[in-house]
């Protein structure tokens, strides 16, 4: 079978969507390509870095990466998972071929008020709902391969 390549997009390539690149990898193996950008180049999230660091995964060597990377060299996607607010994936551009388009919000990191502290419990959040979000969407997944095997 063939690898599933996805493309998790949010605004800044900073923290939602390295974490969503980071947790796919390690839980879904072999099975995918994966890879995550932006609709803008940013830096990476120091809060995403340390809330990631803290469960033993290493994001503080990635780069962020502009959405336009992927379209100037025709990649192709099966699925594209915006990570970001409403309004921002709806300047998502559309991908060649066939692509599923999914939607998963969660609050933007960059955005968070108060202490450094208060910061990293709520990063920490935003952490712990994409990997509960990415662990869901593999049990979806395994679902539909078993329906599909069922009906040949």
């Amino acid at each position: 079978m063939e690898n599933i390549s996805v493309l998790f997009l949010c605004v800044h390539n900073s923290a939602r969507s390295q974490m969503a690149e980071a947790f796919l990898k390690a839980i879904g193996g072999e099975r995918f390509e994966v890879e995550s950008a932006g609709l803008e180049i940013g830096t990476l999230n120091p809060y995403a870095v340390q809330s990631m660091a803290e469960i033993g995964m290493d994001i503080s060597q990635n780069r962020s990466k502009g959405v336009f990377e992927f379209i100037r060299i025709s990649r192709r996607f099966d699925y594209v998972i915006t990570v970001c607010d409403e309004a921002s994936a709806e300047r998502c551009p559309i991908f060649p071929g066939f692509t599923r388009r999914l939607h998963w919000s969660f609050p933007d990191p960059a955005l968070f008020t108060g202490t450094d502290e208060e910061k990293m419990i709520k990063t920490r959040g935003v952490r712990d709902h994409i990997r509960e979000r990415i662990a869901r969407w593999l049990e979806e997944l395994s679902s539909d391969e078993s329906s599909m095997h069922k009906l040949q």
